[in-house]
């Protein structure tokens, strides 16, 4: 899985960096609003993935003694990061750029430029695009919409999200730059800068909520936890299951805390056998659990009383 996220973020990097000079360049030249909204979309995009590349590399640092379940959720650290960057970076500074479009409109010159960057830029964006889904067709079964809920792993969710706003984006100076050269009114340039940097807004809201989860502590999906449940209920020494909690602890990384009743007469070695045997069958069932922990419900009810 990190793999397939890092093989994302740098093809993302380096289509990005190509893309942001070439429309800083183009908006210097022609004074295009719309287009210097697309060169800080793709300047925050630069960005966003250096932090990413950021959060593999710490992410994938082993246990130690101040973090013994390990660097796994500082992955969603700096991807929450990416989705600040962006609501700041690209879409604040785009709808003021925009406004102050309407209020002080400057003609265009030269769209043509304009015409070169933005194709290019396309041509770009798709690639890295298709990079991104080849990626997450890896992870995502079934219907897509609720597939990309599943994605544990923020950097895939990111590059994608973020390919398919600069797809829009891109689009929507096009229309921009084209209404605003065949009117010649730079209203509609200046419109597309605002409509750019919306979009970009809702993107780093989604973002920001679903990494939000879980930095908090984002339970294992139904489906794991039902296969979790079926591989405890099978060790033939197991009354009741109690209680199931889970949590992920990194995106390939889940915690697993139940709380069993054994059935009666079993003596402690009996018990131990017993809890391998569920440990057994858990990883079995589930290869993302990295760490089980099990309790006796009738040896806590004894501590207790």
């Amino acid at each position: 899985m990190a793999e397939r996220g890092k093989r994302a973020v740098i093809a993302a990097l380096t289509a990005n960096s190509l893309i942001a000079a070439a429309k800083f360049v183009a908006a210097w030249l022609t004074h295009s609003s719309a287009m210097f909204a697309e060169g800080l979309h793709s300047l925050a995009d630069v960005g966003n993935q250096v932090l990413l590349l950021v959060g593999i590399n710490r992410s994938s640092r082993p246990p130690d003694h101040e973090h013994p379940f390990g660097y796994g959720k500082e992955k969603y650290f700096w991807s929450f990061l990416v989705a600040v960057t962006m609501f700041f970076v690209g879409s604040v500074l785009s709808i003021y750029r925009g406004l102050e479009g309407i209020l002080n409109p400057r003609q265009l010159e030269d769209p043509l430029v304009n015409y070169v960057v933005l194709g290019l830029s396309l041509l770009f964006e798709g690639y890295s695009l298709r990079v991104a889904l080849s990626e997450v067709k890896q992870v995502v079964r079934g219907a897509w919409l609720h597939g990309l809920k599943e994605i544990k792993d923020p950097t895939l969710l990111v590059v994608l999200f973020e390919d398919s706003a600069a797809l829009l984006g891109l689009l929507l100076a096009l229309l921009g730059v084209s209404l605003s050269a065949l009117s010649g009114k730079a209203i509609f340039d200046a419109l597309a800068s605002i409509l750019i940097g919306l979009i970009l807004g809702a993107v780093a809201f989604y973002l920001a909520r679903h990494t939000m989860d879980f930095l908090i502590g984002r339970s294992a999906s139904p489906e794991q936890c039902r296969l979790i449940a079926a591989a405890v209920r099978e060790v033939p020494e197991v009354a009741e299951l109690v209680e199931l909690l889970t949590m992920h602890i990194g995106p390939d990384q889940i915690l697993v805390n139940l709380s069993v009743n054994f059935k009666d007469g079993l003596d402690t070695d009996q018990i131990e056998q017993a809890i391998d045997k569920i440990e057994r069958n858990i990883r079995q069932a589930v290869p993302e659990v990295s760490r089980i922990f099990v309790e006796a419900e009738s040896i806590r009810r004894t501590t207790r009383g």
